[in-house]
């Protein structure tokens, strides 16, 4: 345990607001910060997930993990009918396209609106631990909420580094997390089922599949 890293907030932040995507990609940063003795809050809002049930599949681990750990986790509206409006003309775009900095930027500005109404100095999010992110898109939408708000930065630190991603997928068999098999919303659900079936392969089942579990181990393309 003694070679695990430990950090430190940006000089001048002491607050941290985690938008947090997943317990699977979160569970190796809230550890960190946890062992970072980092004062940081769970700030649950992902109303791209789709599904209803899966969105409730996701935040149910995310609570599960936060809990067992007594961290403090905000669960934020699932307002899905503004998402899809905030997406309207994207259905066709591919991942990591503009669909994806639109969702980014829905879901950051909340995060920071949060923040900035209650006393939080920086925020962060959990989504670019994933190799399925472009970890630049993430943090510019990060950045760009931030912006809005004097004295509030976003906390651009590579959760990936030194080990973050390896570590990612170890706390997800360990803890057995649901394990997620397409990026979360209508349109990710709707090509990757496509994809499977191209393919010989079944449509995606919601909530059978679990890390750690029947020889699962390989990392989810949640978000």
């Amino acid at each position: 345990m003694d070679d695990l890293p430990t950090l430190t907030l940006p000089p001048g932040h002491q607050r941290l607001l985690l938008h947090s995507c997943c317990a699977p990609c979160s569970g190796e940063v809230m550890e960190t910060m946890l062992r970072s003795n980092i004062d940081f809050t769970i700030y649950f809002y992902n109303p791209n997930i789709h599904p209803r049930r899966e969105y409730d599949l996701r935040k149910d681990e995310n609570q599960r993990f936060a809990d067992k750990h007594s961290i403090p986790v905000i669960d934020a509206d699932y307002d899905m009918d503004n998402w899809f409006e905030r997406v309207r003309g994207m259905e066709n775009e591919p991942e990591k396209g503009i669909r994806c900095t639109s969702c980014f930027d829905m879901r950051f500005e909340r995060t920071a609106l949060h923040a900035h109404e209650h006393g939080f100095d920086i925020i962060s999010s959990s989504l670019g631990i994933s190799r399925w992110k472009d970890f630049k898109q993430v943090t510019g939408s990060g950045v760009r909420a931030a912006s809005r708000y004097a004295g509030l930065i976003y906390w651009d630190y590579n959760w990936r580094k030194m080990g973050g991603a390896n570590r990612m997928i170890e706390i997800s068999k360990r803890e057995n997390f649901y394990q997620q098999e397409y990026c979360g919303c209508a349109y990710s659900l709707r090509d990757t089922n496509l994809h499977r079936i191209q393919a010989g392969r079944p449509p995606i089942r919601l909530g059978e599949t679990f890390y750690g579990i029947d020889g699962v181990a390989g990392e989810k393309r949640g978000d």
